[in-house]
C-alpha cells in the first residue's frame, strides 16, 4: 500500500522559486511589458500622517 499524498516529502530543490529564479534571468527587464516596468518603477506613495492618526484614534479607544 502507498502512502497518502500529504505524507510525501517535498523537493527540497525548491521547484517554485528555482523556475521563477529562472525566469527572472533568461526574460528579466527587457522582456517585460513597457506598461508593467512602469508599475515596478513608480515611486510608493504613502500617507504616514492618515495611518499615525488612525494608530491614536484606537489608542484612545476610539473604535468607530
Amino acid at each position: 500500500m502507498s502512502r497518502h499524498i500529504v505524507d510525501r516529502r517535498k523537493s527540497p530543490e525548491g521547484g517554485r522559486l528555482k523556475n521563477f529564479v529562472e525566469v527572472e534571468k533568461t526574460h528579466g527587464e527587457e522582456g517585460s511589458h513597457p506598461a508593467a516596468k512602469a508599475l515596478h518603477e513608480r515611486p510608493v506613495e504613502r500617507n504616514n500622517s492618515a495611518k499615525l492618526r488612525e494608530y491614536f484614534r484606537i489608542e484612545r479607544g476610539h473604535t468607530a
